[in-house]
């Protein structure tokens, strides 16, 4: 059935369009063509359901449902940070399918309940150049607008976003997944692996771009009881790519080899003897990595104060040279430890990892070098004595003021009088020494810290948070400062993803 002309103009105001400077629109043919008859089919279904029904317009969505949606789900992340002190945050920059530039900030942070919550504050345009002053004066505005005070951002390591974060005196730290793929990239540079790794691109791309070879492909997986799979492109932004790209063609290999050798053409693309070899040294040295960078991306639990013990199982036993390993496997893992040890030797990254791991009831000073422990307690009372001079501040932002004003007042006590039991009332034991007199703030905070580590071993498994809510009772102090550290993110990844689920919306 054909649309009517004036039905296709009318249906074209409601597709997303790609801007030209003379305000023309770029709408492949077979693309229009395809939206239009499913937009049509639509809309008679929707007609058979129920004739009186009428589709609402572009502008009812435009002007009204996502702004209200916009509205309620503002007021719902204002509420859940009506009561928090302290949060970390990620950030990065993305540019949508029309090259259009976004800034997104996404804030973490752990709740009274000792639950990690993640909300995306902003994505937004972006269209200024991406100077380290600019990117200052965004991120600055986009967190005034919240209030609240920093812990730190975790970043990657572009040398714009660093300036932006010294500009504004926040305390950056540095995506372990950046780190660690650009570990990778520098020990990668070896000829033998560049020319095996380059043959490696050729074979997916004459693959890629071949219909028939994929079809042949499959035909001769299933004759050698292969597992049916395509091969992986490397993306150089996606982290392990590479490994993946490597680990799928030596899966395929006998299978590609094949289809090579029946085509003249392409049969320079085989891999020699030498190349396998390269391929599986590489192989075995990257694989265990991507787990670990798939493990410290999450944003749901605690992942910060895991870097310290990752680093530690690196040096002693993932990359720890073994008698089996090859020289190139040895100069491989050399190279990546080395660039990991010097990254992570900075002063400042050292003490904020101390801190986490410190406050982590899992690990709290296994991973601290023991000259460093002493150092490690005396900043944990100094911010504790911080802490309890901040609480007694107001709110800072809006979000604060709101949650002061909407909290109820209490009615005021009614005087009784004293009875003589009152008079023989204990002081808290907490603040009494062996000799009952009583000791100085920072006495106390020594104690607490003392009697939080001489606490029984907690497993590996076991997740802190919950062992934190169990017993923030017991370590109040400790608590406030493990709730301002433990949500800070070991990578960047929760602000990629707002641009994987933004890819989808934003043309």
């Amino acid at each position: 059935m054909r649309l009517r002309r004036h039905s296709k103009m009318r249906l074209l105001r409601g597709l997303p369009t790609t801007r030209k400077e003379n305000g023309g629109m770029i709408l492949p043919t077979l693309l229009l063509s395809t939206w239009l008859k499913t937009w049509y089919r639509f809309k008679q279904m929707i007609k058979v359901l129920d004739t009186r029904y009428v589709l609402p317009s572009r502008n009812y969505f435009s002007r009204t449902a996502i702004p209200n949606l916009y509205q309620q789900h503002r007021a719902k992340v204002e509420a859940d940070l009506a009561t928090v002190r302290h949060f970390s945050a990620t950030t990065d920059l993305w540019s949508s399918r029309s090259i259009e530039p976004y800034l997104s900030l996404t804030v973490h942070f752990i709740s009274d309940d000792w639950v990690l919550h993640s909300h995306c504050l902003q994505t937004s345009f972006f269209p200024d150049d991406h100077t380290g002053e600019l990117l200052a004066a965004g991120l600055q505005e986009a967190l005034d607008s919240w209030g609240h005070r920093l812990v730190a951002i975790t970043t990657d390591s572009g040398a714009n976003i660093i300036k932006a974060i010294d500009l504004n005196n926040w305390t950056r730290f540095q995506c372990f997944g950046h780190r660690l793929h650009l570990a990778i990239e520098t020990a990668m540079k070896d000829d033998r692996i560049q020319r095996a790794v380059g043959v490696c691109k050729k074979i997916v791309a004459a693959f890629s771009y071949s219909w028939k070879k994929r079809r042949e492909l499959a035909k001769v997986q299933d004759e050698l009881g292969l597992p049916k799979h395509q091969l992986t492109t490397e993306t150089p932004t996606r982290w392990g790519s590479r490994q993946m790209m490597i680990q799928r063609v030596l899966e395929q290999e006998r299978a590609i080899n094949q289809v090579l050798t029946a085509d003249k053409k392409s049969r320079h693309l085989i891999l020699r003897w030498q190349d396998v070899e390269v391929l599986e040294a590489v192989n075995k040295v990257l694989s265990p990595l991507q787990d670990f960078t798939d493990a410290l991306s999450g944003e749901h639990y605690v992942s910060v104060s895991y870097v310290k013990p990752v680093l530690h199982l690196f040096n002693t036993t993932i990359l720890a040279e073994e008698d089996n390993n090859t020289e190139l496997a040895r100069d491989v893992k050399r190279n990546i430890l080395a660039y990991l040890n010097e990254k992570y030797s900075n002063t400042d990254t050292d003490d904020l990892l101390n801190i986490a791991s410190f406050l982590d009831p899992r690990f709290r000073t296994t991973y601290t070098k023991k000259e460093n422990v002493k150092h490690v307690i005396s900043r944990a009372v100094e911010e504790i004595k911080l802490l309890k001079d901040q609480q007694q501040d107001p709110l800072p932002g809006p979000s604060g003021a709101a949650a002061a004003a909407a909290e109820p007042v209490a009615p005021p006590e009614e005087k009784r009088k004293k009875s003589l039991s009152s008079f023989f009332k204990k002081q808290s034991t907490s603040s009494m020494g062996c000799s009952g007199e009583t000791l100085s703030e920072e006495e106390n905070i020594k104690m607490e810290l003392r009697a939080y580590l001489q606490t029984t071993e907690v497993d590996s498994d076991a997740d802190p948070l919950q062992w934190w809510r169990c017993y923030q009772a017991n370590f109040p102090r400790v608590a406030k400062l493990a709730q301002q550290y433990l949500c800070i993110p070991a990578t960047s990844a929760p602000s990629e993803r707002v641009f994987s689920t933004g890819g989808n919306i934003v043309p």
